[in-house]
């Protein structure tokens, strides 16, 4: 079951003058997010989907401090998100991806190649000090843009 909720925004509101109609996606297929935010938000056709770490709803990491493990988590997540929202992984147009260890960089980039295949996505990766959950080594989030309005 996918939990959307919809909010139309006034264009005359000075305080929201940038969208117009704006869901919250939610997947049944994903751990409930363990803070006050969704998993994605779709604007019009731009879908923007939260940072997400390896973890149980409980907040336990599922491979601990194994990135190809957490990647491949990740982005199958990302694909669940993605259909909850109308779309698919290959409407993915750009990822930022935070790794605990730089030199994890060549293991992430085999398993984007497999995922994404010829549909390369702008992308930036940065090394940071430590994530939300001890044992977690990568965290991605993304924008997609689909190919049709929302539902």
């Amino acid at each position: 079951m996918v939990n959307l909720r919809t909010m139309e925004v006034n264009p005359q509101s000075k305080e929201r003058n940038v969208t117009t109609h704006r869901v919250q996606v939610n997947s049944d297929e994903v751990p409930s997010p363990r803070g006050h935010f969704s998993h994605a938000v779709r604007a019009g056709n731009t879908v923007y989907v939260s940072g997400m770490l390896a973890s149980h709803s409980d907040g336990t990491v599922l491979h601990p401090n194994d990135v190809a493990g957490q990647t491949n988590v990740i982005f199958t997540r990302l694909g669940q998100i993605l259909t909850a929202a109308g779309g698919h992984i290959s409407d993915v147009v750009s990822l930022t991806t935070y790794v605990t260890s730089i030199a994890d960089r060549g293991p992430v980039n085999e398993l984007r190649k497999e995922v994404f295949g010829e549909c390369r996505p702008a992308s930036t990766l940065v090394e940071v000090s430590a994530l939300a959950a001890p044992g977690s080594v990568i965290e991605i989030d993304a924008i997609a843009v689909l190919s049709t309005s929302p539902r």
